[in-house]
């Protein structure tokens, strides 16, 4: 019988890795998705699943069978395909509030994530001439940066004066909610928006959400998270906590393809407010009423309301894929998984690495998901040439930081031993 790994003493031994996947309850998981070679030909060490998640092996009869349908039916497939076009996007609204803490009204698969983004801004930004802040992070992924600072030009603010940064002090990296708080507290009359990445995808930080949601609101602040780092890694309850709109993309812990279709949240406080402004669509209005092909748009209660277009049937098939292993799986044994297997980096890389490894990415697992982000000055470039070479993939952000996401559904424990050995054989 295999003793659980959480039980078993800590070694940098490769012998206790092995120990600790014989325990995992998850390793069967891995078999599910195909692992990239490396140059020597056998398996690598994945751990960029932050950036681009690996593809499960259902994924390809997936997106074959609506290839198939296409040919056999045609037209016809929207309504007698083996998973009909027409409510394509209905069979993810339930499995994907599941994954973010969500009603299934409250959720729906659409567009890429910045252009959800947008559509969302263009319903939960309201700026008035007192009003009109956007809040962000210092470190805020360049699109979500890009994002504010247009939205804020569009209706006639300066981005450099209407964007507040947030940054974190002197000598640390990562934001502390204190500080958070107390930049709400004092800009309070003059935010409008408050629009945070959940987890930082430079340093990994998972944000105190629920704090700083309910901090936000108490200002008279709307609050929007981006979850392109946190879908599918840490357990969220967006409903609870009173999130006024979210959004995601799937190709990241989700592994659901390069630019695969994303996700966005609507609280349903809003879902049935006709009242608020939106860039309209015909996929977002009543299906009663949607191929009456009448000018006036009515929209469909919920997040469905924010529909564009009908859904690109090729691009949303290899969602089905993850998200029935993410649905099977649940994100508490994910997370329990993400816990074990990033502690476990954790201490290795400080055993085994000497000092010469700073990670950056919080110490309290409470804050962070399956990703530590590493700075090895003046080595992140050409380290991650090395370490590919030695068939470990990693991504690094200059100037000098490499970030490793042991995800939980394919990453062995033997995958992160390998990964750290290498490490420390280069630095």
């Amino acid at each position: 019988m295999s003793v659980p790994a959480e039980q078993t003493p800590f070694s940098s031994d490769e012998s206790h890795a092995r120990v600790l996947d014989a325990a995992d309850p998850l390793a069967g998981e891995r078999d599910l998705f195909h692992i990239p070679s490396g140059p020597n030909g056998k398996p690598c060490v994945y751990m960029t699943g932050n950036s681009l998640g690996l593809q499960p092996k259902a994924a390809r009869a997936a997106l074959e069978q609506e290839l198939d349908d296409w040919a056999r039916l045609g037209v016809d497939a929207h309504l007698d395909g083996r998973d009909p076009w027409l409510s394509y996007h209905e069979q993810f609204r339930e499995p994907a509030a599941r994954l973010i803490g969500a009603l299934p009204g409250e959720t729906v698969m659409m567009n890429s994530l910045t252009v959800n983004v947008h559509l969302m801004m263009v319903s939960f930004y309201k700026p008035t001439p007192t009003r009109h802040k956007i809040l962000i992070e210092g470190t805020a992924f360049p699109s979500d940066s890009y994002a504010a600072s247009t939205q804020v030009a569009h209706h006639g603010y300066d981005p450099r004066e209407a964007v507040i940064r947030l940054q974190s002090r002197t000598g640390e990296t990562t934001l502390r909610t204190d500080d958070i708080i107390r930049t709400l507290n004092e800009h309070a009359g003059e935010i409008a928006l408050v629009h945070l990445g959940a987890v930082n995808y430079l340093t990994g930080q998972w944000f105190e959400m629920e704090k700083i949601t309910a901090a936000a609101r108490a200002k008279g602040c709307v609050v929007g998270w981006d979850l392109a780092h946190a879908a599918g890694n840490v357990p969220l309850r967006l409903h609870d906590w009173g999130v006024d709109f979210a959004t995601w993309c799937t190709y990241k812990y989700l592994n659901s393809g390069p630019g695969a279709v994303a996700g966005a949240f609507v609280h349903e406080k809003h879902g049935s407010d006709a009242s608020i402004n939106r860039f309209a669509g015909w996929w977002g209005t009543e299906p009663d009423t949607r191929f009456k092909m009448g000018p006036d748009f009515v929209a469909r209660a919920g997040a469905d309301g924010w529909q564009l277009s009908n859904p690109p049937i090729m691009a949303m098939a290899p969602i089905k894929a993850s998200m029935a292993i993410f649905d099977r799986v649940g994100m508490d044994a994910i997370r329990a998984k993400s816990l074990a297997i990033t502690g476990y980096m954790e201490r290795l890389i400080d055993e085994l690495c000497g000092g010469r490894v700073e990670i950056l990415t919080p110490r309290n697992p409470d804050h962070r998901g399956a990703q530590l982000s590493l700075r090895v000055p003046g080595k992140s470039k050409d380290l991650q040439a090395e370490l590919h070479r030695r068939g470990v993939v990693v991504d690094e952000r200059e100037p000098d930081i490499i970030r490793a996401a042991p995800a939980p559904l394919y990453v062995s424990y033997h995958d992160v031993w390998r990964f750290v050995r290498t490490l420390a054989e280069c630095t």
